[in-house]
């Protein structure tokens, strides 16, 4: 990792996938990124990030651990009602898109773009959204072999659903 790449993040956390960037700003968190394992370990920067950090670790270790961060606000009104509906899926338990679309009244597309727009993941489960037949995209990715859908399957091995954990 470059410096320059380190100086992104006010922190970032190991994790069994790689690692966790957390940017700060004004006393709120305002990205959580997945990295891949090449990216070292960072102390926070600030008493934020420090408060991310130790929430993010406690989540690691405790799939039932619960978030709460300063979050600065972001997004349109309609990816704050699907982060809101992703963020009532109770661990062990996963939504599909179109699920979701159909409690917001809405496509199942709109709300995949929404997922994938998530600023802020762990803190809102996106991984707990799947496709109707199978393990779907995440973050803006779907190459079934790639980092991003290995988070996923790791969060959701972690969580206790196991159904989505091995590659289809």
């Amino acid at each position: 990792m470059s410096r320059a790449e380190s100086d992104l993040f006010s922190a970032i956390v190991a994790a069994p996938f790689g690692a966790v960037g957390i940017r700060t700003m004004a006393g709120a968190v305002c990205e959580l990124v997945y990295l891949p394992p090449r990216f070292e370990e960072k102390a926070a920067t600030d008493a934020v990030a420090d408060m991310a950090v130790s929430q993010i670790e406690a989540y690691l270790t405790d799939p039932d651990f619960r978030f709460d961060l300063p979050l600065q606000i972001v997004g349109t009104a309609f990816q704050s009602r699907v982060w809101q509906a992703i963020s009532s899926i109770p661990r062990g338990e996963v939504m599909t898109y179109g699920q979701i679309a159909k409690y917001l009244k809405s496509a199942p597309r709109a709300v995949g773009q929404a997922c994938g727009s998530n600023w802020y993941p762990l803190v809102i489960p996106c991984h707990r959204v799947t496709a109707a037949g199978g393990l779907g995209g995440f973050a803006h990715h779907d190459d079934e072999a790639g980092f991003h859908l290995g988070v996923k399957r790791w969060l959701l091995q972690h969580e206790g659903v196991a159904a989505y954990v091995s590659q289809e």
